[in-house]
């Protein structure tokens, strides 16, 4: 699978100012007139069009000329797959959200249609009578298009480099950890969109773990990420909590096993955790590591939501606190929201690491955002570089 940001580049100047232009393009008048009304009540954006076919929207883009689409996967005369390079080749920018109800074929074309450029997918329902989960289409659907239509309106401090194929706020909880003996570097400071951010010191202290953390734009960087860290999956476990739907994961896991050419699947509770694999939490639980005897056990758990988020970053995060202390390396990419970013307080405040991508090359810098404002980040850093320093920490250099 291809790695493609072309459904949400920006032109390399901001966008005007006004509510963001939505395009709905379903088969389904109920979904259309529901998304339709959700959209309407909002002040930041508004319906551009309302359309039943793909075909509709290719014929009409130029005149359009919306920001989003919310493109469905199947429909009469073009369905979304067909339509969404035909979309892009008439109005480059234009971001995409691919919706499909939640069943194993969806969810491959959903990946499909990332690799084509889409932004991002979001599940329908099986129906909207059901209230908790039209309620969770809704929350989901606002923020993407919101979170996503914004990256078209912000100029990036400096151009996102091509990807590889394929104030410090106070650590309030977790253990002290001793201060070494030696002076520490003096902290880097990097230029972003919002003001010069500064970065901490690597532990001391040798990884032997690798915990991942990624919400949207997540499963496009995790592709190129796996490619690059063959060495570290050999020797250490590696643990990935993606913010997505069941099924969605299962056909993830299988992508990064392909991609890695390493083996990945969705934790099983209760099974052990050992180098050479890739662990992916499953969608609808929350992922944590236990001891188990002298081993180390998965946890899966059906808990309420953390951070809006099921599975989410924070539980694996802190929960690794208790197994490997400060030996621990995580990484925090693209995402809405700060998940990640209490669970990596605590990991630093145990003498472990946090990596954060940068805001050039995420889809969306909410969570490696979060992370780098609160001030626990050791590295900011693109995407395409992010595996080449992980890799040498795990060799020893501590730099």
């Amino acid at each position: 699978m291809s790695v493609a940001f072309a459904g949400n580049s920006t032109t390399g100047s901001s966008r005007e100012a006004g509510p963001l232009r939505v395009m709905i393009v379903d088969d389904s008048v109920v979904i259309r007139g529901l998304i339709s009304r959700w959209i309407g009540a909002e002040h930041d954006m508004e319906v551009a069009a309302s359309l039943r076919t793909g075909l509709e929207a290719v014929n009409q883009i130029e005149r359009i000329n919306p920001d989003v689409a919310v493109l469905d996967i199947e429909m009469p005369e073009l369905d979304g797959i067909s339509a969404l390079p035909q979309l892009l080749a008439k109005k480059r920018d234009l971001v995409i959200i691919m919706a499909s109800t939640l069943t194993r074929r969806n969810a491959e074309i959903s990946f499909k249609a990332l690799s084509l450029g889409a932004a991002d997918y979001i599940p329908k329902p099986e129906s909207t009578r059901e209230a908790s989960a039209a309620d969770i289409f809704h929350h989901d659907l606002i923020q993407k298009i919101r979170h996503l239509g914004a990256r078209l309106r912000r100029k990036p401090a400096v151009a996102s480099p091509p990807l590889a194929p394929a104030s410090p706020a106070s650590v309030a909880r977790g253990p002290a950890v001793a201060r070494p003996a030696t002076p520490a570097p003096a902290p880097a400071i990097h230029a972003v969109s919002s003001g010069p951010l500064t970065t901490r010191p690597f532990s001391t202290q040798a990884p032997k773990v690798l915990l991942i953390g990624s919400s949207t734009g997540g499963p496009q960087a995790l592709m190129a990420l796996v490619t690059e860290l063959g060495p570290v999956i050999d020797r250490f476990p590696v643990l990935i909590t993606q913010h997505m739907p069941p099924t969605f994961t299962t056909i993830l896991a299988e992508h990064l096993a392909r991609t890695s050419r390493k083996p990945a699947a969705e934790a099983v509770d209760g099974e052990p955790v050992k180098p050479g694999r890739i662990y992916l939490a499953p969608g609808g639980k929350h992922m944590r590591v236990v001891r188990s005897g002298a081993d180390v056990a998965i946890s899966l758990d059906d808990g309420p939501a953390v951070n809006f988020c099921k599975p989410a970053v924070d539980p694996l995060f802190t929960s690794a606190i208790g197994i490997w202390h400060g030996a621990i390396l995580s990484v925090i990419l693209t995402g809405m929201g700060s998940d990640g970013m209490r669970g990596g307080k605590d990991i630093v405040a145990a003498g472990g690491s946090v990596i954060a991508q940068d805001e050039a090359t995420s889809v969306v810098w909410g969570m490696p955002g979060a992370a780098a404002h609160a001030g626990i980040c050791a590295a900011i850093l693109p995407l395409n570089q992010i595996g080449a320093r992980v890799n040498r920490l795990f060799a020893g250099d501590r730099s």
